[in-house]
């Protein structure tokens, strides 16, 4: 599938986010970055120079990315900081919508993720504060 191919089956299918990853189109139904965690503890290979497409990027997201060796993601709407954070990686990116930051469900305040990897400049240092927010969350 061409990278063009995989936004509009992001869009089509409703899911979360698609990988077309070395081991094949994976499809992501879960909220927030729990996909892609679970992919980087379980299987990081899948992560290692794919292509992600993805409705919200935000830092939490993009520092598993960094972290999983992601060659390149597209963002529906990608947070600011997730801008600065990819900026200083090798991973590609393009998006619809920059963004401040990314908004929690409530539209009360910010994303927990994005709140917890908000003043952390490393993306490995973001793995253990999103690590213990999903552990939290299960």
């Amino acid at each position: 599938m061409t990278r063009a191919e995989i936004i509009a089956t992001l869009h089509e299918g409703r899911y979360s986010c698609v990988i077309d990853s070395p081991r094949g189109i994976i499809y992501g139904r879960e909220r927030g970055v729990k996909d892609l965690f679970t992919l980087l503890k379980t299987d990081p290979a899948s992560l290692e120079g794919a292509f992600v497409a993805d409705k919200v990027v935000g830092k939490g997201a993009a520092a598993i990315m960094i972290a999983g060796g992601v060659a390149a993601v597209y963002a529906d709407v990608i947070s600011e900081p997730a801008l600065r954070l990819l900026a200083s990686s090798p991973v590609e990116v393009s998006y619809g919508r920059a963004v401040p930051n990314i908004i929690n469900r409530r539209g009360d305040g910010l994303c927990p993720v994005e709140s917890l990897c908000l003043h952390v400049d490393d993306a490995g240092a973001c793995l253990p504060l999103i690590e213990n927010f999903i552990k939290q969350k299960d």
